[in-house]
């Protein structure tokens, strides 16, 4: 059976066990120690762990295994079609070997299946098309994950241990209404020992694992409060008998069981509910498609697709893989994927998205991207991979929880022998110093920054806004300029020939075909203008681009060129009467373009280019948040300033080629502002790069998704503002998370050492303190646009 090979790769693995930053530490220092792993990040609170390097899967799952934490398999059995022989046999294991994930293949061949085990989360697609890169075809797909029992276990220790902690909380109720409810003493020990051994046996194995390995855990403080707490009562009952059954403490180590459990509970629905949005992502392709073979529609799994395929999708369906629309029109709900609300129509030659909704027509689509490289898959990865990031400050967390325990310990050595050199008995002591181990929680600052960082991306990105990393949050505060390019950010991008003027000799007919027949063939959105006024027409020869500026060649044996007024200016060509119609042009916002023969200006041709519905809703946005806004724009100052007087825009830069815009950032920035560039990640590159903040817009499936620090999924400047809103809240959360955090142990720690906090009180408020942090990123989960701007 093969063993996985070594590639120079990034994985994510998960990891189940983890209760605490001390045992993120542990599982990093483990994996860092492996031969080839080059860096290692683990998130306690997405229980997922990031590596470089080029160890093997079952490398990295041992070492995990060996720090005392587990490694989650999935199971798959696959049909594989088109193996004839044994050596077929090899080269299926040898591919499935190879994708990222896999421990373990197993080809038949007289069955036609390949059974593999591989780290969960380990996709369909991706072991689909490692089928198809070596030649053979993915038949049939079922994958079911490893026994585990997750959820349920955690409800049913709950349940049993609020059971048989029943009868002590009565008695503490009891005692506030001055009755005697408490349960004999032997009772007491009957209920306490297996809710402390039993139900709290899982802390007694984790803390011993990080203690075999010279680490400390949330665990060890748990086990070693609740344990002390047992022994002292047990020892206290043996010594004075049943009629001792109001100073034992059986109620301290079966209740703070009781309320971590229930905090655990409560923290693994708060873990589930803040990474539902990229559940929500992966969740949206289609299972099944139904794939046009020999002229007749086929069901097949969506795995088993491949680029070049044709599909099917009937009104209500969601579309399998990206594509182009061949035959059919229909309106496609893409609010999941961009969360555009209103419905994209989407006529023949049209490009789709995996999991966008084909509304009220039937589309043949032709697949052009499947699996990892679909847009689907691609923003999944993306807030996948932005959830796993680290905040900077995440480094002094660290170093803080290497040492929490063994200071914990310690305070409470220390509070134990205060007590007794004060005169205090040696219960009062113990249960001091219990009380000390059991409000000390290291899990609040090891959730603090990971739960604020899930719950922020994925409201962003339910939003259609794309949150890199956590270098972009940061980034996103300090931002005190916001710089649009103007064409396809603020105005639509799809200019439209609204006049032609021209110079004596000439008439506007034969202007416009010259200005056609250079621009044939173009994809530039003024030439689209242009031919769409004129019709086709018959290119020009000779033709060569002037990068910036505009084009020329040869046109009925005339040398002919079209371009910008910066063009003009160069040849030197003279205006002449049409000076007068440019002005007039200008003012109106509209750009301008220059037929020029030799140094005589032909024609002018004047396009208009609608705003964008969100640009004024963009600016106000900003000036809203004591932001302030630029354009960068090729076009001459007038049009531009009529352009930003029209949107409310604070400062203009006009007439720039786009390499002069990464020049007027840096312009920007040797001044003391923070930057943040707006574009359409192409060719604003240079611009967005210097930025300090780079925004991509797109509009979800062109979109240049890995251009910026962020990306909006869909063309609405509205989004810019909404965009560093969320940041921001984002930053300002995990800054309160960390505070709140530090500061229960800070306040904490020295109550239950002055004796002010019993041990029970110490355990709720443990529990609570990890629930707080999760229960206030959940209110970031809940942001929405509408709710950035007044």
């Amino acid at each position: 059976m093969p063993e996985a090979p070594l590639t120079q790769t990034r994985s994510f693995l998960p990891v189940e066990g983890m209760t605490c930053a001390a045992c993120a530490g542990r599982v990093r220092r483990a994996l860092l120690a492996l031969p080839g792993v080059t860096a290692a990040e683990v998130n306690p609170a997405t229980g997922q762990a990031e590596v470089m390097g080029d160890a093997a899967p079952t490398d990295l799952a041992a070492a995990v295994a060996k720090a005392g934490y587990h490694v989650p398999e999935v199971v798959f059995d696959l049909g594989i079609g088109g193996m004839t022989c044994a050596s077929c046999v090899k080269r299926v294991e040898r591919a499935l070997s190879r994708v990222p994930g896999v421990l373990e293949v197993s080809v038949n061949l007289a069955t036609e299946r390949a059974h593999l085990r591989a780290v969960a989360g380990t996709e369909e697609v991706a072991l689909a098309a490692a089928v198809a890169k070596a030649g053979y075809r993915l038949l049939h797909t079922e994958a079911t994950e490893s026994a585990d029992p997750g959820a349920d276990r955690e409800r049913r220790d709950l349940i049993i241990a609020a059971v048989l902690c029943a009868p002590f909380l009565a008695g503490m109720l009891g005692l506030v209404f001055g009755q005697d409810w408490m349960p004999g003493a032997w009772w007491q020990l009957a209920l306490a020992t297996p809710v402390a051994f039993g139900l709290g046996a899982r802390f007694w194995w984790a803390g011993w694992s990080a203690a075999r390995e010279g680490a400390g855990n949330m665990d060890q403080l748990v086990a070693l409060g609740t344990g002390a707490a047992w022994a002292l009562s047990t020892y206290l009952l043996l010594r004075h008998g049943a009629g001792h059954a109001h100073g034992l403490y059986f109620e301290a180590a079966a209740v703070v069981i009781l309320f971590i459990l229930l905090g655990k509970w409560l923290e693994a629905r708060a873990k589930r509910a803040t990474g539902a949005a990229i559940r929500a992502l992966l969740g949206l392709a289609p299972r099944t498609a139904r794939r046009i073979e020999d002229g007749a529609e086929v069901e097949v799994p969506t795995a088993a697709l491949a680029v070049g395929d044709r599909v099917v999708v009937r009104p209500g369906e969601r579309i399998p893989a990206d594509g182009t629309v061949e035959e059919g029109r229909s309106g496609v709900d893409e609010s999941a994927l961009t969360g555009e609300s209103r419905a994209v129509e989407k006529d023949p030659g049209a490009t789709v998205a995996t999991g966008t909704v084909a509304l009220d027509g039937r589309l043949v689509i032709a697949v052009t991207a499947v699996g990892g490289e679909t847009v689907l898959a691609r923003v999944a990865a993306l807030v996948a991979a932005a959830q796993a990031s680290r905040a900077p400050v995440q480094k002094l967390v660290d170093r803080v929880s290497a040492i929490f325990v063994p200071v914990v310990m310690g305070i409470a050595v220390v509070t134990l022998i205060g007590w007794l050199l004060a005169g205090a008995t040696v219960e009062t002591a113990v249960i001091t110093a219990v009380s000390v181990l059991v409000i000390a929680c290291p899990c609040a600052l090891g959730l603090a920054t990971p739960a604020a960082i899930m719950a922020g991306t994925g409201a962003a990105a339910r939003a259609g806004i794309l949150l890199r990393d956590v270098a972009a949050i940061e980034r996103a505060r300090d931002v005190t300029l916001v710089a649009f390019d103007k064409t396809g950010t603020l105005t639509e991008g799809k200019p439209r020939l609204a006049a032609t003027h021209a110079a004596t000799g000439i008439s506007e007919a034969e202007a416009l075909a010259l200005a056609a027949a250079l621009q044939a063939g173009s994809e530039h959105p003024l030439a689209r203008a242009v031919l769409a006024a004129h019709g086709p027409a018959t290119p020009a020869t000779e033709f060569r681009a002037l990068p910036g500026r505009g084009v020329e060649g040869m046109v009925g044996g005339r040398q002919v060129a079209q371009g910008s007024p910066r063009l003009l200016a160069e040849r030197g060509a003279d205006p002449g009467a049409l000076a007068e119609a440019a002005t007039a042009e200008a003012a109106q916002g509209r750009s301008l373009a220059w037929l020029i023969d030799g140094d005589r200006a032909l024609a002018l041709l004047a396009f208009e280019d609608a705003e964008k519905p969100g640009a004024i809703a963009a600016i106000a946005g900003l000036r809203a948040m004591g932001l302030r806004s630029a354009m960068l724009s090729g076009d001459i100052p007038e049009a531009a300033q009529a352009v930003a007087a029209r949107l409310g825009i604070d400062e203009v830069a006009a007439g720039i080629l786009p390499e002069g815009k990464s020049e007027r950032v840096a312009q920007w920035q040797q001044q003391g502002i923070s930057v943040a560039m707006v574009g359409d990640g192409v060719n604003d590159a240079p611009a967005l790069a210097q930025a300090d903040l780079g925004i991509a817009m797109g509009t979800g499936t062109d979109v240049a998704i890995e251009a910026a620090g962020i990306t909006l999924l869909r063309g609405d400047p509205a989004l810019v503002p909404a965009a560093l809103d969320i940041a921001r809240r984002t930053r300002a959360r995990i800054r309160h998370n960390l505070i709140w955090a530090f500061g229960y142990n800070v306040i904490g720690l020295p109550l239950a050492a002055l004796g002010m906090l019993s041990p029970v009180v110490a355990g709720a408020a443990m529990a609570a303190s990890s629930v707080s942090v999760l229960t206030a990123a959940l209110l970031l989960a809940r942001w929405h646009p509408r709710q950035e701007v007044a």
